[in-house]
């Protein structure tokens, strides 16, 4: 082809080692084959028996995308374990600190609010009560 430069053998390997690596970066900003995970429950959600959440722990509910944590006092509060800057669904909690796998951010299970960019929204929280000796958690508004 008169005009068009052929490019180096050197040219040619670089580029097809690239290209898998470029693949996992995007696959890593991906929460998933369908999109975005859903920030919200679509209806009430029993996350399991009141007594799985002591007084003063956290518990991550990983397929309901739900973490619910109970105050010294009792009381139980609920967000949503979706990031709030790219919709990956956070399935790691570390104490009372959840870790988002695309890109770092960080947020504290207990109030939602965010430790570490690059989200800067915090969780959505989620409305929770006991129902006949059950946690559920309910999509709200």
């Amino acid at each position: 082809m008169p005009g068009r430069p052929v490019p180096s053998r050197r040219t040619v390997l670089r580029s097809a080692a690239l290209t898998p690596v470029a693949g996992l970066g995007l696959a890593a900003c991906s929460p998933g084959d369908d999109g975005a995970a859903p920030a919200r429950p679509s209806a009430p959600v029993d996350l399991g028996t009141d007594g799985e959440v002591a007084k003063g722990a956290t518990k991550l509910y990983r397929d309901a995308n739900v973490v619910v944590s109970r105050a010294g006092d009792g009381s139980l509060k609920a967000f949503s374990t979706v990031c709030t800057h790219a919709g990956c669904p956070i399935k790691k909690l570390r104490g009372t600190k959840l870790v988002c796998p695309c890109h770092g951010s960080e947020f504290d299970a207990r109030t939602g609010e965010v430790l570490h960019a690059p989200a800067t929204v915090p969780l959505i929280e989620l409305p929770v009560e006991v129902k006949q000796g059950r946690i559920v958690a309910s999509p709200g508004t």
